[in-house]
């Protein structure tokens, strides 16, 4: 039995590898030279830096470890594009990144086509620990697909021309669903990745939780509500704020979602339209979603509470990405896409956690600490990368995620 299901699931992987890789060619694809090689702050990272680091994972942990004879691209460029892999030596500074003009947009895609020249060879015949490593370069590419979106927005939004990356389709005026709020549920209940099929290690192991009567609404806080909590000087209020989240809004002049202008409208991907007031508020920080919340007379929901309710919904569904393009965030109340959605819970182990062993174990256990967790998915979000149980997480202050939130109340 073994024998006869491995090709068919061997077919699928390398159907998904090859997907994946093409649909980050195509999402360069409009980017000039100069586009790919700007970083607009530390925290982000030039488009041709994504390129590249997802092609250095591949070469350095499946290819350099399993195919003998492989020899690099470009010994050079294993400083240049490893990220923060201690066991793999010394690296560029992040912040630093928008200043390597060289190697130039061009040399990173025939990197890139050389890259998936040999994987297409060597799959036959890798072990299953390498098509394991295999599985995971698919789902971290994903992850940069999603960041490449985000900070190339990130980027031209600096631009004062206010250049687009593509088009999107003219807003359609819709009317604002009235928000409902659904019974969670109550006692204990399981929650984390089961043992089959891919998940990553922070997202393991499956553990029980107890969660008190509760409610959750049963969509996204949109546009309309946000501009609200504006109109009700909820940016001006003290008392709604964390601390930390009140300083930051006084020290930077915070007023507004980020990509926000005082003419209603917003800096997109499509470059600067009208505000789609029926859509998710996105490009919010944590601490303005639970400043949100309690103006709301609610709070951010915790993640086993999210999760919980998300088990059911089908996290393929909702505005996810699916071909190279401009995204944003669309009205509608799928459980998964258009934002990421803040919860209230800290991104900490799981009880009986244990990172993946190798280098790729620094994958997400050395970033637990100052981060919250974020669920569901995104606009900008490959279509199948996520699910019920996937931690997201970013610092607090973060907003150039497509970062909204749903509401939850004690019942």
């Amino acid at each position: 039995m073994a024998t006869k299901a491995r090709p068919q699931a061997f077919d699928g992987l390398a159907a998904r590898l090859f997907a994946t890789r093409r649909l980050s060619r195509e999402l360069g694809a409009p980017l000039t030279d100069a586009d790919a090689t700007i970083q607009p702050f530390p925290d982000a990272s030039p488009a041709k830096w994504h390129l590249a680091h997802t092609s250095w994972f591949f070469e350095t942990f499946v290819l350099r470890d399993f195919v003998a004879g492989y020899g690099p691209f470009d010994e050079r460029f294993a400083y240049l594009f490893n990220s923060y892999y201690e066991n793999e030596g010394e690296r560029h500074p992040r912040p630093k990144r928008g200043m390597l003009s060289r190697p130039s947009l061009d040399e990173i895609r025939a990197w890139r086509v050389h890259v998936d020249h040999a994987l297409q060879a060597a799959l036959p015949s890798l072990p299953p620990a390498a098509l394991d490593l295999v599985e995971l370069g698919i789902n971290h590419e994903q992850q940069h697909q999603e960041l490449f979106l985000t900070d190339i927005l990130a980027a031209f939004a600096e631009n004062p021309l206010e250049p687009a990356y593509g088009t999107l389709p003219v807003p359609q005026i819709r009317a604002v669903e009235p928000l409902t709020f659904v019974p969670g549920r109550e006692g204990i209940v399981e929650i984390g990745a089961s043992d089959s099929g891919f998940a990553f290690d922070a997202e393991r192991p499956r553990h029980r939780v107890f969660l008190a009567a509760h409610a959750i609404a049963d969509r996204h806080v949109t546009n309309q509500e946000w501009a609200e909590f504006i109109a009700d000087d909820g940016y001006r209020t003290p008392t709604l704020w964390l601390s930390d989240g009140w300083a930051r809004v006084q020290q930077n002049g915070i007023a507004a979602p980020l990509y926000w202008n005082d003419d209603e409208t917003e800096f997109t991907l499509a470059g600067r339209r009208p505000i789609d007031w029926a859509a998710p508020v996105a490009h919010i920080s944590h601490y303005e979603a639970d400043a949100f919340a309690h103006w709301a007379g609610a709070r951010l929901p915790t993640e086993a509470e999210w999760e919980s309710f998300a088990a059911s919904a089908d996290p393929g569904q909702g505005n996810q990405l699916d071909a190279a393009g401009a995204v944003a965030p669309q009205p509608g109340a799928a459980t998964f896409g258009s934002v990421w959605e803040w919860t209230q819970s800290a991104f900490t182990p799981y009880p009986g956690f244990a990172p993946a062993e190798g280098a790729v174990g620094e994958y997400n256990g050395k970033f637990m600490s100052g981060q919250m967790v974020l669920k569901g998915a995104s606009c900008a979000t490959p279509r199948g990368h996520s699910r019920a149980a996937y931690r997201n997480f970013f610092p607090p202050a973060a907003r150039w995620q497509f970062t909204g939130l749903r509401l939850a109340r004690d019942a």
